[in-house]
């Protein structure tokens, strides 16, 4: 049996040329130019153009002024306002602290804050704590969410509809108007800022 000799050097020459520098500087100035400055630019545009208010954070204004983004939380207290999800993130709804407790359900130390968070709600609101939503008593993974369960906010309509002077039919329209819908994978949630906003603005 023989062993198949290699084809040798001088029937196939190889090629030792390589790539010229010019070619290469071009190359690397087209992609460039094509994915590091066109392609961002266009698709900032088309952003820009299609879904303005989402391109630039989703902004609430009130009285001509910037007051927050429909998409993070803000921290409210007082009878007058309802009151959002606890927030994980430093400083209360801190975006550049994004970030969830990373606290197991079996941990300690987060049974003993939502059972104090549970007894201060159920003062604050006149109910019992089973009548609680968790999400009143639990941070979001991002510790950011600006939402509350329809539930956490019909809680907190008797106490609003008091300190307001309101009716408790007026409160919960004002709910009913900022709850969005969560569609077919979703569920309805409230956002906080928005009901707080139409109650200041009400007269």
């Amino acid at each position: 049996m023989t062993t198949p000799s290699l084809p040798s050097t001088e029937e196939y020459p190889l090629d030792t040329r390589g790539g010229s520098f010019g070619a290469w500087t071009v190359f690397t100035v087209l992609t460039f130019v094509l994915g590091g400055l066109l392609y961002p630019a266009v698709t900032t545009f088309v952003a820009g153009a299609v879904f303005p208010a989402q391109a630039n954070g989703s902004l609430i204004t009130s009285g001509g002024k910037v007051v927050g983004s429909s998409l993070v939380g803000q921290p409210f207290s007082g009878d007058r306002y309802f009151i959002g999800r606890v927030s994980a993130a430093g400083n209360g709804y801190d975006p550049t602290a994004a970030s969830g407790s990373n606290l197991a359900g079996s941990n300690p130390a987060l049974r003993e804050r939502v059972q104090a968070d549970s007894a201060a709600i159920a003062k604050r609101e006149g109910v019992q704590p089973s009548q609680i939503p968790a999400d009143l008593v639990t941070a979001s993974g991002s510790g950011l969410d600006p939402h509350i369960s329809p539930q956490g906010a019909a809680i907190q309509v008797a106490r609003v509809a008091r300190a307001r002077g309101l009716s408790t039919a007026q409160v919960q329209a004002a709910v009913a108007a900022a709850t969005e819908a969560g569609g077919l994978i979703g569920q309805d949630r409230v956002n906080v800022l928005r009901l707080n906003l139409a109650l200041d603005a009400a007269k």
